[in-house]
């Protein structure tokens, strides 16, 4: 044999597989006998007889070609018999959904037109071909378990936005979503299923029957008789709704779950299927096969063992059989069948990934022997195969279905070339792989096998009033112990077999971030990084597009790897370079926000625009981050921003977007399984493009190069020899730190952002089942105790009882194990840990952003909504399985959170609105919980008084609701009657959310109530100001608050059915709880500090107080006139207006009247008494109404009580009796604050005593010593009081209340409009 046909480096490409006339006998290392005995062992023949004999002839590579193509031509099947297997079927191969006119309505069809996502109300589409005669079968892949209706049609069925499969007489359809079948009627059929299910739909012509399975468990036979005859034939279809996809396999892969005596509607590639089959045999012979040179013999070994030496003899014999092996790794079917599962066989025997190396050694001979072109699509279609059967496998109890696919897909990771190839084009662009890190949560506990994991199960069964968990040690019965330890060893078990799969994703992580391998070109971490960005902008640019998305449940669990993959990674170089930041302080420098390194796509900055804060800031980046904007680029950048519709054209659509039929180009997270990227978008009414994404913008121009994204390479990340990388353009108030791999803090930029995007949400959304469970456990407890009290002489009622006790005891066995899967799954403490880590990388971000000044503009919003939201999760979503208080270090970030929430909420270098809202309610929210409020003293005095004299800036100026709350919170549990955690008359009802921040106990902060009455002590005009625009509030929300109740009190009088809107009520409801804040704020601040109302030295402090006087009057007139609108819509009860009711509002007004007519100095209860008296609107009564006196008016008032408990008409036409009042407010005519022992002090009601006994004697005073006034010498304004004033220059005059109260606000005169310079005093000149 010749050096040229023994060269180590054979391939297909230089090596000529034809015989060659000129190749000598002798074969260089294997003589030729020997050489025969091997090539007849590694291909025997399968023939016997005489043709045996000859084929053992001697046997060289000269013949090896012939007689390969003569042993894989052996069994093929005849025309005949290819012809025979498509009897009873119509249409072309391959089967594909018919995306020319069988379909209706709006949807998204993949470019292999076997997934399909629905686009609008109800849409459907059917295949291509028919089936007429026989046993026929496919199999639909469920990627969402909306609404759907998957079965048969017949060509005359014409669908439409409301009616599809199943709805008309020739379909027949399956609906797991509702658990029904249809056909025109429905009735109950199968079973729920889930995303991750696979659906088979079977018919059988020769039987007219339908049957469909899930999983490969038989639901039943679904319809019977089913029109059969001449001119009726069958298409596989499908309706589904908007956003729900599936994928189909009508066989151009493997069947899942083959059904006996059923035939995919495609035919499979049995001659190709036979070939492979042969070949992977060869291979597999050679594999265990060795030459013994020595001893001239052949020697079998174990393949495990088998390494890709270049031995001539192999290498020749192996590209002969490549020669026919290569074309037939193209094509998925016989991936999935013989590649596939070849694998799979090599790593069943267990042990770790690296204790099986054939498989980078066959991986090797791949990339020697085979085309390009050709491994290039072979390890494609094995990703993409390897990845369905791992998002489409059922769960089972040890988990070994996904353990099984995880692992392979390690060990093809592991080979470096592949590694970088499916990196480079695979797995970002086409596939979906982050599905590779979900764990999907099982709907069927049993099918799953948790009944054998977890045989015990167990639910919280002591709860207080309020239904909120009380349970404790001490309370719990040796019964409840023993299920309560039981069910969590089955917790435990559950927990380290997921932790199996959860390490093997890590695993592949790990091999994805490797930054060592740069023999073979640029890191994988690098190709990693650039591709992992491009998946960030995806779903951020796309979240109008939700289709479009990667689904949520995926990035939770990518997520959680990633961050565990990326501190191992990081501790491995801090490892390396000890001086370096260990994932423990991990943060992301302020400089990557500004330097151009990382593109941050369109998010929003904190201080606006990316391409204003250029131009407003490029100073501030020249001297403080040694960065120059190029003033070209900033025009560019702005006329960018202003014509963004005009450049997204279709110069800028993806490869692959105009194709006929309406091809659509869309994002590779479109959540078709099918995994396509180029895609048909289908409409009845139009063939219409998606807007193409934005593109890439162009990164900043600074002192050193900077590349788009996808041209960036180790040097522009790391940095070297001067260049900083990432970290160009460090601002001095920034410490030079050291980090080991630059490049991991952009991953840890992204997983910030991948937080934001949806993670946050879809922790939001899995504690639905825990509630689930709550509620469940509650209503089981109530039933339970109702049997105890049922009498013995109901036997029927007790039967029904016990029917509800069964079917609530069976939800709650199947809920606590389904929750059991998602604590260990999602709520676990390491994923807890996680969210912490997060939380504290947000906290330090800010911290190190906020150092810089003015640059701080340049930060993402999404930083801020991270670090509010992640600790809303940890106090909300972990509990109780896991409490905040035993994190590391949790009272200082406590501390930290409270100082950023403190200082920024009214930053003005923020300017969104939407994150300043956001900010103002998490402090309101921190304020609420005492250890959040204890956070927030515990921050520096410097930044707590800056904190309140932002909530003390007038109301007018900004969004006040929060801001009033927030003081409210302060005060709560010091005001008059106010220690309460649910009003008196709610007490008997069950809050709808026990753990929502109003519903807390009181817990008030002596601290910053002091800083507040040191503020609006020493700042007299920023005192007047705030309560100026306290009181216009007030009188804003109260007169809304009036208006609203009289047209619903309107409409109950009238006869007819009235429907008042549910919004008005809440709105209603709204300026109701508005006007009670603000009265709480006005006590506070009166009681803090009196003499902003009663030091008639300080400007405005009469005209507070009179202002206050007057306000104060209008509401106690409202609420306790006879008569009274108030009282009787109170009385209504209507949904919506629970929180509407007496004990809230008087007991605030009382509070502010007892500070400054009881507890004030002697000359401040004078001024506010003879204030109070002379306000036109006093009526002594409505005082007297609080202690439930009526005076001479109690007979006119018990009538009108008495008639106002006849039933009344409600707004939604239904008759409703006022109710008895509750224990703490037992039914009176009048409401009394004596009713009220649990809620009001004796102290405070001797109080109110003395008030009313006081306002008798000084009213009695006043009326005696009240001499007429004329109206001509009243004030034209409020004709309330005298004339006091006369306005300069006009000459005008009304009282000093109007024109002080006027001119807070406006300059011009009340009458002709001239600018008024000065007002003086004004007394009427005595008559002569």
């Amino acid at each position: 044999m010749s050096s040229r046909g023994g060269g180590t480096a054979l391939t297909r490409r230089n090596y000529r597989l034809s015989s060659d006339t000129d190749k000598p006998k002798a074969t260089g290392v294997v003589n030729e006998k020997l050489l025969s005995d091997y090539l007849h062992h590694v291909f025997p023949s399968t023939k016997q007889g005489p043709a045996l004999v000859s084929l053992r002839k001697p046997l060289g590579f000269q013949d090896l070609g012939s007689h390969l193509e003569r042993l894989l031509s052996e069994g093929e099947p005849t025309e005949d018999s290819r012809d025979e297997a498509t009897e009873g079927r119509l249409g072309p191969q391959p089967v594909v959904l018919d995306h020319t006119s069988g379909f209706e309505g709006l949807l998204f069809v993949d470019d292999d037109l076997l997934g399909v996502i629905g686009h609008s109300n109800f849409s459907s589409i059917r295949a291509t071909t028919c089936v007429y005669k026989g046993k026929w079968a496919y199999e639909v892949l469920i990627s969402s378990q909306g609404l759907m209706q998957i079965g048969w049609c017949t060509l005359n069925c014409r669908f439409n936005q409301e009616e599809g499969v199943g709805d008309t007489p020739d379909s027949y359809a399956y609906d797991g979503n509702r658990v029904r079948k249809w056909n025109v009627t429905t009735t109950n059929y199968g079973k729920s299923w889930a995303a991750g299910d696979i659906v088979s739909c079977l018919i059988d012509l020769d039987e007219g029957t339908i049957t469909f399975c899930l999983n490969g468990q038989s639901l039943g036979t679904a319809f019977i008789n089913i029109k059969m005859g001449p001119g009726v034939a069958y298409f596989p279809a499908i309706s589904l709704s908007f956003k729900e996809s599936v994928a189909f396999n009508f066989g151009s892969r493997p069947l899942r779950y083959p059904v006996e005596g059923y035939l995919p509607l495609q035919n499979p590639p049995t001659a190709d299927l036979m070939k492979a089959h042969k070949l992977l045999g060869y291979i597999k012979n050679v594999l265990s096969t060795s030459i013994d040179t020595q001893e001239e013999r052949l020697v079998d070994r174990d393949c495990a063992v088998w390494r890709l030496h270049g031995e001539p003899t192999v290498l020749i014999t192996l590209a002969h059989v490549f020669n026919h092996f290569a074309p037939l790794m193209c094509k998925v079917y016989l991936v999935e069948d013989v590649l596939m599962n070849f694998l799979l066989g090599i790593l069943e025997g267990g042990g770790s990934v690296n204790e099986h190396p054939l498989i980078q050694q066959l991986l090797d001979l791949f990339w020697l022997l085979m085309e390009d072109h050709e491994v290039n699509e072979c390890l494609k279609q094995l990703m993409m195969s390897l990845l369905r059967a791992y998002r489409f496998s059922p769960i089972i109890p040890d988990l070994g279905f996904q353990i099984h696919y995880l692992r392979l897909t390690t060990a093809i990771l592991h080979h470096e070339k592949s590694r970088k190839y499916l990196l480079n084009n695979i797995t970002f662009d086409v596939l979906r792989s982050v599905v590779f890190f979900y764990i999907k949560t099982p709907l069927r506990v049993r099918e799953a096998g948790l009944e054998e994991l977890i045989p015990t199960t167990w639910w919280p069964t002591h709860f207080d009033k309020e239904g909120k968990d009380e349970w404790e040690p001490k309370d719990e019965s040796s019964d409840e112990r023993l299920r309560r330890r039981a069910y969590e060893r089955g917790c435990q078990r559950l927990k380290k077999r997921i932790e199996v799969v959860e390490e093997l994703q890590v695993q592949i992580l790990r091999l994805l971030l490797n930054n060592k391998d740069k023999a073979t070109g640029e890191a994988s971490r690098y190709i990693f990084l650039n591709k992992f960005r491009k998946f960030l902008q995806e779903n951020a640019s796309n979240r109008g597009h939700p289709t479009a998305l990667c689904p949520p449940e995926y990035m939770v669990c990518f997520l959680h790897r990633l961050i565990t993959a990326v501190r191992l990674c990081w501790d491995e170089g801090n490892r390396k370079s000890p001086g370096s930041i260990s994932s423990e302080d991990a943060y992301v420098p302020p400089q990557l926000f500004y330097n151009g390194k990382v593109d941050y796509f369109d998010l929003q900055r904190l201080g606006g625009l990316l391409s204003h804060l250029k131009k407003t800031l490029k100073d501030d980046l020249a001297s403080k981050a040694n960065i120059i904007i190029d003033p070209a680029e900033i025009q560019a950048t702005s006329m960018d921003d202003l014509d963004e519709d005009e450049e997204s054209g279709a110069a800028q659509r993806p490869f692959g977007a105009a194709a006929m039929g309406g091809a659509l180009a869309r994002p590779s997270w479109l959540s078709s399984p099918t995994l396509g990227r180029a895609n048909r978008f289908l409409s009845t009414a139009a063939v219409s493009l998606m807007t193409p994404r934005r593109p890439l913008t162009q990164p900043e121009k600074v002192k050193v190069r900077t590349l788009a994204v996808e041209q960036r390479t180790e040097e522009d990340i790391e940095g070297s020899h001067g260049n900083d990388g990432l970290l160009l353009g460090r601002p001095l108030e920034e410490p030079d730190q050291s980090f080991a791999d630059k490049s991991l803090l952009e991953i840890v930029d992204g997983i910030v952002m991948m937080y934001n995007l949806s993670v946050h949400q879809q922790l939001g959304k899995m504690v639905v089942v825990s509630d689930d469970v709550h509620e469940y456990a509650v209503a089981l407890k109530d039933t339970e105790e109702k049997i105890a009290r049922c009498p013995a002489k109901r036997p029927d009622i007790q039967e029904e009882l016990q029917k509800s006790q069964k079917v609530f005891a069976e939800k709650l066995n199947h809920l606590s194990r389904r929750l059991a899967w998602i604590n260990a799954t999602i709520y676990s403490k390491e994923k807890m840990l996680d969210v912490y880590w997060l939380l504290c990388v947000c906290i330090r971000t800010i911290e190190h952003a906020d150092n810089t000044g003015s640059l701080f503009a340049f930060a993402p919003e999404f930083y801020l909504n991270v670090a509010m939201n992640a600790y809303s999760a940890l106090k909300n979503y972990f509990s109780p399985v896991n409490s905040m208080e035993e994190l590391p270090g949790y009272e200082e970030t406590l501390t930290q959170l409270a100082a950023i929430l403190a200082k920024h909420f009214a930053d003005p270098r923020i300017v969104g609105t939407d994150i300043k809202d956001s900010l103002m309610q998490a402090l309101a929210s921190y304020v609420c919980y005492p250890q959040s409020l204890r956070a927030v003293e515990r921050i520096p005095e410097e930044q707590r008084v800056a904190m309140m004299r932002n909530l003390l800036a007038p109301y007018e100026q900004r969004p006040w609701a929060q801001t009033n709350w927030i003081l409210v919170r302060l005060w709560r549990g010091c005001g008059f009657g106010y220690r309460y955690t649910r009003l008196p008359h709610l007490l008997k009802t069950k809050p709808e959310d026990a753990n929502l921040p109003s519903l807390q106990k009181p817990c008030p902060s002596l601290l910053l109530q002091r800083h507040m009455a040191e503020l609006l002590s020493m700042d007299k005009d920023m005192a007047a100001s705030f309560l100026n625009s306290v009181l216009n509030q007030l009188n804003w929300a109260f007169s809304e608050f009036i208006g609203m109740i009289q047209e619903i009190q309107q409409a109950a009088e009238r006869p007819e059915r009235n429907f008042v809107d549910t919004r008005q009520l809440k709105v209603c409801a709204t300026c109701f709880d508005l006007s009670v804040s603000l009265l709480r704020v006005l006590e506070m601040t009166v009681t803090l500090v009196p003499e902003i109302f009663l030091d008639w030295s300080r400007p405005s402090a009469e005209l507070l107080l009179r202002r206050l006087a007057q306000l104060l009057n209008q509401v106690l007139n409202r609420v306790t006139a006879e008569k009274n609108l108030f009282d009787r819509v109170v009385n209504l009860r209507l949904p919506g207006l629970e929180s509407v009711d007496h004990y809230p509002i008087l007991v605030a007004v009382t509070g502010i009247l007892v500070r400054i007519l009881v507890d004030g100095d002697r000359q401040g209860v004078s001024r506010a008494a003879s204030v109070l008296l002379s306000d036109p609107c006093f009526q002594l009564h409505s005082i007297q109404h609080l202690l439930g006196e009526g005076g001479e008016s109690s007979s006119v008032t018990a009538a009108v009580a008495s008639t106002t408990a006849r039933p009344v008409v409600t707004s939604l036409g239904s008759s409703v009796t006022p109710p008895v009042l509750s224990a703490g407010n037992p039914e009176r005519k009048h409401f009394s604050l004596h009713a009220y022992t649990d809620y009001i002090s004796e102290e405070e009601k001797q109080k109110v005593e003395l008030m009313l006994a006081f306002l008798t004697e000084e009213s009695k005073q006043a009326a005696a010593s009240i001499a007429p006034t004329s109206e001509e010498d009243l004030c034209p304004i409020c004709y309330a009081h005298s004339i006091s004033a006369i306005f300069k220059p006009c000459s005008h005059k009304s009282c000093k209340a109007c024109i002080n109260q006027h001119l807070m606000n406006n300059k011009d005169c009340f009458f002709c409009k001239a600018t008024i310079t000065g007002v003086e005093d004004y007394s009427k000149p005595a008559a002569f």
